[in-house]
Order: C-alpha cells, then structure tokens, then sequence
C-alpha cells in the first residue's frame, strides 16, 4: 500500500534517483581521500572538493574550501559552537531555535537574550535593539521555523548584527535547497544535507563567509601537516579530522546537481503550490487549527503546516493518520521547545506536514481527504 510520506522537514524519503545511484557508486569506486596519490584516493578527493564547489555556488560564496563537512546540523553546529564561543559569553537567539541550537548554547552557559516572536511565530527585528548589549557576541538565527515554516529577514538580521559588530549565524536546515539563500544572508551558515538538499543522511557542514578566527574544535589524523601536534586552524581543516564520508559526500553532490538543473525557484513555486491546496482543500474541517498563519498572508513560508484538532493530542491525530490512510506525519514539540511554549501547544504538541518537490498535487487531495475523516472519527 502507497506511503504518503508528509514528514520532510524531518528528512526527504524520495531522492532523486541520481543520489541513491551516487551513493552507490561512491561505495564502490572511492578510497581515503587525500591520503594517497593512486586514481580511487584522487578521483575521491577530486569529488569531495567538488562537492564543496557546489555548495559554494548554491549560497554565491566564491571559495570551496570556506565549506567544511560533518555528519548532521548537530555535529556541525556543535562543533563551531565549540570552537567559536568561551563559557559564559553573552549571545543572541530566538524563541524559534531548535534544541540542536539551543542545548550546545546552554551547555557553554551562554547569557542568551531572547528576541520575541509574534502571535504567529515570526521572529520580530524591532526586538533586536533590546537585545545588544556591549558584550554581545554572536547572533543565532533560526532561517526557517521546522514547525511552523516562517521565513525569517536574514538579511535584515545580518545588517543589524553587522553594524552591531555582532557575527551572524544562520541555520538553514529547513531553507537550503528550498528558496534562495546567498552570501548576503549571513556570515556563517550551518547546514544539513538530508532535507531539502536530497542528500543522504549523515552530511551537514559549516560554510563561512569571510574569515573568522576559528579554534580547532576537534582534532585527529587529516592527512597534512602530520608532524605538527594539532591540525591547521583554517578552513576546512579546523573542522575535519578522520575519514570523511565520501559516499555521503558524493551523494550530496547529486542532490544539488538536481536542484540547480531543476531550478530554486522552479521548486519554491511547486512547493509553495502544494501549500496553498492544502490549506485551501482543509481550511474550514471542523475542529481544525492552523499555527503560524499559515492560512493568511503572512511573508515568505517554506512548505511546512503544523496544524491539531481541537486539544486532542497529536500523537494521537498522526497515529490515525498513519494506522488508517499511511500518511506519514511528525506530531509533538519538534525539538523546538521555546516556541511551542510561545504557541500554547506545549501540552498537546502540533500535526506537522511538511512537503517535497517529489510531492503531487493529488497526495495533496487524499491527504485533505483524510484529514476530513480524522475530524469526524474525533468527534469535531
């Protein structure tokens, strides 16, 4: 029976068939990059870099070499803020931060300043100015809700961090691959792969957009400088001991190939499609709640609708998604505590559907469909 598989923002299931195939031969085609001079060592050294050289271009920031890989946003985010932040410095983030942002600022025992949210959700810039303090650092902002899919103004936040003298961090987990994003967004980026880039699981990175004074975060064999104690401190060595994951790698490189063939905004129009009939085709459902005005014109959105019935609990809304339509869903609080707080679903969680290039216009129908049952079968 067919999978109607909604949960993207968590990972895209489909991939173009190009990154499985790309996997596959990676598998069995690459030896240890940069460690030897025959062709499996050089043509994966050769890949990697130009998978780098890809990414570079996706965000408009001339040099591949300013992209370090890890394996997730955790790792990646986790490690800079290891090498970026001292315990007890004074930063600035928002109500929307997922906890692979929030838990690495509390576990460095950061002063964090919170900016506010709107009753919607969206991160609010004249809130910034209370925010700065003297002593304030860094600014780490969410680019787009997982939860809720609110586009946040990065090039707004960068002007106002940059004429702060403030360094601005921007995830974007859940816009890289979905709308433009470029060099003028902000001055670091973290990124995941096997979301809207349809990479596999396990690649993420770092990518920086200048030079920053970065502190090894972790170090071990890299190939280079062996006699040397600690590993260099550029970029991307800073940040990549061991053995990369070059089928991972390569495959990311894939996904990316198909996304600027495809075109950026060819994707952001179909998926901004595939929300507008969604909501269209479920607004009125009796019992049913949206967040985040999704229902309403309400800025730039990526394909995410997190939605409940009533003070039903959510689990129990995508277990009968799931159990009798095969639809797949991610209820609960979506590892954003803070801005479930905000919306008032701590308690109950929300229903996320999130979408895909690789989603139809008639997944879209049955899913409506279902969700008109799900209001009857709970009594709305």
């Amino acid at each position: 029976m067919k999978n109607y598989y909604f949960d993207n923002s968590s990972t895209t299931l489909v991939k173009p068939q190009s990154v499985t195939d790309g996997v596959a031969y990676a598998m069995r085609s690459f030896a240890n990059a940069g460690r030897a001079f025959y062709s499996s060592a050089i043509d994966a050294n050769r890949e990697i870099y130009n998978t780098r050289a890809k990414i570079a271009e996706l965000v408009c920031i001339g040099e591949p070499l300013n992209v370090a890989f890890a394996s997730s946003f955790t790792d990646a985010f986790n490690l800079l803020a290891t090498s970026m932040l001292h315990e007890g410095d004074t930063v600035i983030t928002t109500l929307t931060e997922h906890n692979s942002v929030l838990r690495p600022l509390y576990l460095k025992n950061c002063d964090i300043s919170f900016l506010s949210c709107d009753t919607y959700g969206r991160v609010m810039p004249e809130s910034f100015e209370s925010c700065v303090s003297p002593r304030t650092r860094m600014m780490f902002l969410n680019h787009a809700s997982n939860v809720i899919g609110c586009v946040a103004d990065a090039k707004l936040f960068r002007k106002l961090c940059n004429d702060a003298g403030i360094i601005l961090v921007l995830d974007v987990s859940q816009t890289f691959g979905h709308i433009p994003v470029d060099a003028d967004c902000a001055d670091i980026f973290v990124f995941t792969g096997h979301k809207g880039l349809f990479g596999p699981q396990g690649t993420g990175g770092i990518i920086a957009n200048g030079e920053f004074d970065f502190r090894i975060a972790r170090t071990g064999g890299t190939g280079d400088h062996t006699f040397e104690p600690l590993q260099a401190q550029v970029m991307p060595d800073v940040f990549e001991a061991g053995t990369l994951n070059t089928p991972g790698i390569y495959g990311l490189g894939k996904g990316i190939d198909f996304i600027t063939e495809t075109g950026i905004s060819e994707i952001q129009r179909h998926e901004q499609a595939l929300v507008q009939l969604f909501v269209e085709e479920t607004r009125y459902i009796p019992g049913l709640k949206f967040y985040g005005g999704v229902d309403s014109a309400n800025g730039e959105r990526v394909p995410v609708v997190a939605l409940n019935f009533g003070v039903v609990s959510s689990a129990e809304i995508a277990l009968y998604l799931w159990e009798e339509h095969q639809i797949s869903t991610r209820p609960g609080i979506h590892c954003a505590p803070l801005l479930h707080k905000h919306l008032g679903t701590a308690e109950q969680g929300a229903v996320r559907f999130s979408f895909s290039w690789f989603n139809t216009f008639d997944e879209i129908r049955y899913a409506a469909n279902a969700l008109k049952q799900t209001s009857h079968r709970f009594g709305f």
